[in-house]
C-alpha cells in the first residue's frame, strides 16, 4: 500500500480534486434519503404541512387554544400573532421553537375534544365551563406522550385550522411533494454528473500513473548492466512492466473511486443516522462488527495466496517464453509431450491458486448480502415497534434503512478493494524493486572525455574479473595493448573467458581489479554514452530488430547517408543477397531476424557496426556462420576499412585470425600465449593443440617452418 501511495504522489493535486468532488457526491447521496423521508412523513402523512405551529388561524380556534394555557403563555402567543379581520397571522418567526412547546399539547387537546363533539365524552363546550386550574391539569396527562405523536397531532390540527381560514390544503400538499421531488431529481442528476466526473478523473490518474511506471521501468531496464539482467529474469521484467502495472492501475481506480468515497459516505451516514434516530444506532454497530469479522477472516485465509499469484504468473511466462523461443529444438527432439506437461504444471498451479482466492472471495458477497438483508429486517422490526409506540414515523424508518445501507455499502466497497489490494500491493513492491534498484555500473560524477588520437589504443592493465556473487575469478591478471590499425584476436577453448573479456570494454560488467584504458583514459572515468559512441560491437548472437534492412544497418548512425549504408553492406558482403530481394534495403526484417539466415543475420550485424564508423571494433565470434570464401573476402574488405581503428576479434576458428597482428590465447581465464600465428605455433602449446585440431599437417608444417606462402592467402 505504501508503494501505491508513493506512485500517486506526483498526482496529489488531482487526488485532492477527486476528494473534493467525492464530498459533493456524498452530499448528494446522503441528502436523498432525507427527502424521501420528508415526502412520506410530510408530503403524504402530514398533507404537505411541515410547520408545527399554524401560520394562520381563526380567532375562535386561537381562543380555544388559550383555554389550556397559562396567562404568561397566552401573552407570549398574543405577541407572536397579529390580528387580521377574523383571523390571526404569525408575525414572530424567530421564536417558533418556544411557541411549539406552548402550543403542541393544547392543539392535541383541542383536536381530541373536537373529535368528541358527538357526545361520546366531554366536548369543548363542557371544558370551557371548567375552572382554569382544572383545564391546565388536563394537559399534565400528556407529559409522557412521545414527541413524534405530538408533532403528528399538531399537523392534523394545523391542517384543519388552514381549512377553516379558507386555505387550499390539497394545493399545499401537491406543491410540497412536487417541490421536494424536484429537489431530489436535481440532486440525483448532480450526483450522476459528479460520479461520471470522478470516474473520468480516477481513470486519468490511473492511466497516467501506469504510463509513468512503464516509462520508468523501461528507462531503468535500458540502463541495467548485465548483472541486473542476471538478477531479474527477462520473463519477470516483462511481467512487472505489464501485468503488475495493470494490477496497480486497476487498484488506483478503485482506490480513488471507492476507497476514498467509503469513509466519506460512511461517516456522513453515521451522522445522518444519529440525527434520524439514536435508539437504533446499535444495529449499525452490530452490522459493522459482523462485516469486520468476515473481512478479517477472509484476509487471514486468502492473503498468503495473493503473494504467490504474481510469482506463479512469472513462472508461467518463463515456461511459455522458453517453449515459444525453443520451438524448433522441441520439434527436432520430439519433446512436445514433455513441454506440454511442463506448461500444464505451471498453468495448473496458477489456476489452482486463482480458484482458491476467487472461491474465498465469492464466499464474501453472499455473506455480505445476508448481513445487509438481515440488518434491513432488524431495522423494520425495531422500527415498526417504534412507529406503533409513536416514537418515530414511517419516513424516518425508511430513511434509517437507506442510511444504514449506505454505511454498510461503504464497508462493502472497502471489502471489494480488499480483494484486489493484496495482489496490487505485491505488484507495487515488485515494480518498486525495479525502480529503486541500484545499477552496479554508474557514470563518474565528473566524467572525462576520450581524446581523439591518430594512434589510439585499448590497454588492459592487470585486469581480473568475477561475476557478482561468484566465488572465483573468471579472468586472472589480464594485460595487453591493442593498437589502432592492428587486429588483436582472442582464442581459446570454450569457457576460457574470451567473450567475458571483450564484454568488459563496453562496461556490460565492470572489472574487479585492474583497469581498462582507451587512449590513456580509464573507461570508468568516461560516461557510458561517450564510451559506447566509440565502439562498434557485434555480439556472439547476431541480433536484428523488426523493421527494414536499412533501419538495422543504420541503427547506430541514424543520420548517416545512403552511400554510407551501401558501403557498409558491401564491406560486410551483404550487398549480394540484399540486391536479390524485391525491395532491397527496404525489405522487411521480422522480429529477431527470423526471416533471414544465420549468415545473413551476421553480415547485417557486421554492416551495422561498420556503418557507425567507430574507433574500436569488437567482433565477438561474429564470423562463425560465414562460409570460408565469404569470411576471407569480408575480413579483407574490413581490414582496408579499419586501417585507423582498433579491431578486437573473438574467434573459434584459427582461419579467421591467421593474419592478426596480435593473437592472445586464453586458458581458464589466463593469458597463456601472446604473439602472431607463427610465433604461437612455436612457443604456445595450447594454441598448437587448437591449430592441430583445425589445420592439416601440411599447413602446420608450412607455418611452423615460417614459409611465406599459405593456402589461406
Amino acid at each position: 500500500m505504501k508503494n501505491i501511495l508513493k506512485f500517486l504522489k506526483p498526482h496529489i493535486v488531482s487526488v485532492m480534486v477527486i476528494i473534493a468532488v467525492l464530498v459533493l457526491q456524498a452530499y448528494c447521496d446522503l441528502s436523498l434519503p432525507g427527502y424521501t423521508s420528508d415526502i412520506v412523513n410530510v408530503g403524504i402523512q402530514q398533507g404537505g404541512i411541515d410547520e408545527h405551529i399554524p401560520e394562520k388561524i381563526t380567532k375562535t380556534d386561537l381562543n380555544n387554544l388559550f383555554l389550556f394555557m397559562k396567562k404568561e403563555d397566552i401573552e407570549t402567543v398574543q405577541k407572536a400573532y397579529k390580528a387580521e379581520k377574523e383571523n390571526y397571522v404569525l408575525k414572530d418567526i424567530e421564536h417558533t421553537e418556544k411557541l411549539e412547546k406552548i402550543l403542541n399539547r393544547p392543539m392535541l387537546m383541542v383536536s381530541e375534544l373536537e373529535a368528541n363533539v358527538k357526545g361520546k365524552s366531554m366536548g369543548l363546550k363542557e371544558v370551557k365551563m371548567l375552572p382554569e386550574e382544572q383545564r391546565i391539569k388536563m394537559l399534565d396527562k400528556m407529559k409522557e406522550m412521545p414527541e413524534a405523536m405530538l408533532e403528528q397531532a399538531s399537523t392534523i390540527y394545523i391542517k384543519n385550522a388552514y381549512e377553516k381560514v379558507g386555505m387550499d390544503t390539497d394545493k399545499i400538499q401537491s406543491t410540497y411533494i412536487l417541490t421536494t421531488g424536484g429537489k431530489m431529481l436535481a440532486l440525483a442528476f448532480l450526483g450522476m454528473l459528479v460520479s461520471v466526473m470522478v470516474g473520468l478523473l480516477a481513470s486519468r490518474v490511473a492511466a497516467t500513473t501506469g504510463r509513468d511506471l512503464r516509462s520508468g521501468i523501461f528507462k531503468k531496464v535500458v540502463g541495467f548492466s548485465s548483472a541486473e539482467f542476471d538478477k531479474f529474469s527477462t520473463a519477470s521484467l516483462i511481467t512487472r512492466s505489464t501485468n503488475d502495472i495493470q494490477q496497480i492501475q486497476m487498484v488506483i481506480v478503485m482506490l480513488l473511486r471507492m476507497v476514498l468515497y467509503a469513509p466519506i459516505i460512511g461517516i456522513g451516514g453515521v451522522v445522518k443516522v444519529l440525527r434520524t434516530n439514536v435508539s437504533m444506532s446499535w444495529i449499525i454497530a452490530l452490522a459493522v462488527i459482523m462485516i469486520s469479522i468476515l473481512v478479517f477472516t477472509l484476509f487471514i485465509i486468502a492473503m498468503p495466496k495473493f503473494t504467490m499469484l504474481q510469482n506463479l504468473v512469472d513462472k508461467l511466462n518463463l515456461v511459455t517464453r522458453e517453449i515459444l523461443t525453443g520451438l524448433p529444438v522441441i520439434r527436432a527432439f520430439s519433446t512436445e509431450r514433455h513441454e506440454e506437461k511442463r506448461f500444464d504444471k505451471a498453468n495448473r498451479e496458477l489456476t489452482r491458486t486463482n480458484l482458491f482466492v476467487n472461491r474465498a472471495m465469492t464466499f464474501m458477497m453472499p455473506t455480505m448480502m445476508l448481513i445487509m438483508n438481515g440488518v434491513s429486517v432488524l431495522i423494520v422490526w425495531v422500527g415498526a415497534n417504534g412507529i406503533n409506540d409513536g416514537q418515530m414515523q414511517v419516513g424516518d424508518m425508511m430513511a434509517f434503512i437507506q442510511y444504514t445501507m449506505q454505511i454498510i455499502m461503504a464497508f462493502l466497497m472497502i471489502c471489494m478493494i480488499s480483494i484486489m489490494l493484496p495482489r496490487a500491493s505485491v505488484s507495487a513492491t515488485r515494480v518498486n524493486e525495479i525502480l529503486t534498484s541500484e545499477t552496479m555500473i554508474q557514470d563518474a560524477k565528473q566524467p572525462k572525455q576520450i581524446e581523439e588520437k591518430k594512434e589510439g589504443s585499448v590497454v588492459f592493465d592487470h585486469v581480473s574479473f568475477h561475476y557478482p556473487n561468484a566465488e572465483e575469478d573468471v579472468l586472472h591478471d589480464i594485460s595487453f595493448v591493442a593498437e589502432a590499425g592492428k587486429t588483436t584476436a582472442f582464442i581459446g577453448s570454450t569457457g576460457s573467458g574470451k567473450s567475458t573479456l571483450v564484454n568488459l570494454i563496453p562496461r556490460f560488467y565492470d572489472v574487479t581489479d585492474g583497469s581498462i584504458c582507451i587512449n590513456g583514459v580509464d573507461i570508468k572515468e568516461v560516461s557510458q554514452h561517450d564510451l559506447r559512441e566509440k565502439l562498434g560491437y557485434v555480439s556472439q548472437k547476431g541480433i536484428l530488430f523488426s523493421g527494414t534492412i536499412a533501419s538495422n544497418i543504420m541503427y547506430g548512425n541514424a543520420n548517416g547517408t545512403k552511400e554510407e549504408m551501401e558501403e557498409a553492406a558491401k564491406i560486410a558482403q551483404a550487398e549480394e543477397f540484399i540486391e536479390e530481394k524485391p525491395r532491397q534495403f527496404d525489405s522487411i526484417i521480422s522480429q529477431g531476424g527470423a526471416n533471414v539466415s544465420g549468415g545473413q543475420k551476421q553480415r547485417l550485424a557486421i554492416a551495422r557496426a561498420v556503418a557507425k564508423n567507430p574507433d574500436i571494433y569488437i567482433f565477438d565470434d561474429s564470423f562463425s556462420a560465414l562460409d570460408y570464401k565469404t569470411d576471407v573476402t569480408l575480413r579483407k574488405a574490413l581490414q582496408e576499412h579499419t586501417a585507423d581503428s582498433v579491431v578486437l576479434i573473438v574467434a573459434q576458428r584459427i582461419s579467421t585470425i591467421l593474419h592478426a597482428e596480435q593473437i592472445i590465447v586464453l586458458d581458464e581465464g589466463r593469458i597463456v600465449g601472446k604473439g602472431t600465428h607463427k610465433e604461437l605455433l612455436k612457443n604456445c602449446e595450447v594454441y598448437k593443440q587448437i591449430a592441430m585440431s583445425q589445420l592439416s599437417e601440411k599447413e602446420l608444417k608450412k607455418d611452423i617452418e615460417g614459409k611465406e606462402e599459405s593456402i589461406h592467402e
